[in-house]
């Protein structure tokens, strides 16, 4: 299993508002409202945290690609495919 940098280990109680019928269509299907919260705000950090991170890489990343396209890759001459 991979290391999630998000996570702690720890828990923390919080309030939250979800509409009545989700949680009767949840607790009917056996679905754990916790794990499933947690698991959606973790993907939802962490996609946020990524388009964040392109934002402001973008001229880094901008200018490493005008580089290779007038340079080349280094090491090209090395590559076996």
């Amino acid at each position: 299993m991979k290391h999630d940098p998000i996570v702690s280990g720890k828990r923390k109680s919080v309030n939250m508002s979800i509409d009545t019928g989700i949680v009767a269509a949840a607790r009917e299907a056996g679905v754990n409202l916790s794990q499933v919260s947690e698991s959606a705000i973790r993907d939802a950090a962490k996609a946020e945290r990524d388009r964040r991170w392109k934002e402001d890489n973008k001229e880094w990343a901008e200018s490493v690609n005008r580089w290779v396209e007038e340079h080349g890759l280094p090491l090209e001459k090395y590559r076996l495919f």
